[in-house]
């Protein structure tokens, strides 16, 4: 365990401008998802808005998605994302198009909430605090987790193409890059878990009291 922290903490260090970087583009995707809210026409709102308020109905009647369909669900979307970014990773041009999929991550937690405070104010900010909130305290970190990690291994590579020689052999740098993505998965796991169990009985709470 000590050493897994160890490792965890020397991999942060190392690359501690690329996490700032990565984490500064998640928020300007978070930033623009809200901005794009205030773009859009009423029209377009108000048939956001009608597919939003069946599902407050659907919930309101007990139409909600079982526990175990919305893990996995939840389990089977990340898991392909995750494993997409591992192999753009392993990729020279691989590099830009996982910035962008960290970036449109941001784009959608960012237009999710904007919508949900713009369309019903307090009561959005609550749906949006117990919707949104719950999992993604430990899946946004794990994205820039990965994203970093996939970025780092990604630049490496384009340097031994350069011809610039490491003293660490490639194999224990796929390894290493592995492990991390992998450790990252498992956090995500733990965030499709929390949304799983967190999110439907809240959510139903919150709309039982803002339609009441």
């Amino acid at each position: 365990m000590h050493s897994f922290k160890r490792a965890v903490h020397k991999h942060i260090q190392d690359n501690s401008s690329l996490y700032a970087f990565v984490t500064v583009l998640f928020l300007m995707g978070v930033i623009f998802g809200a901005v794009v809210v205030n773009s859009l026409s009423f029209a377009q709102k108000e048939d956001l808005y009608t597919y939003l308020s069946r599902f407050f109905m659907q919930a309101l009647d007990g139409s909600f998605a079982e526990r175990s369909e919305i893990f996995q669900q939840g389990f089977s979307h990340y898991i392909k994302y995750i494993m997409l970014i591992w192999l753009l990773g392993l990729s020279v041009i691989g590099l830009p198009i996982i910035l962008v999929l960290l970036f449109l991550k941001g784009v959608v937690v960012g237009f999710t909430v904007g919508f949900l405070i713009n369309q019903m104010s307090w009561h959005g900010f609550l749906l949006s605090f117990v919707a949104v909130l719950p999992q993604n305290i430990l899946l946004i970190p794990a994205f820039v987790f990965i994203t970093a990690a996939s970025v780092s291994f990604s630049i490496r590579i384009i340097m031994q193409l350069a011809g610039k020689r490491t003293s660490v052999p490639f194999l224990h740098q796929l390894f290493s890059y592995t492990f991390v993505v992998t450790a990252a998965g498992i956090i995500v796991l733990a965030g499709v878990s929390l949304e799983a169990l967190l999110s439907p009985p809240l959510i139903k709470q919150v709309i039982q009291w803002s339609t009441s």
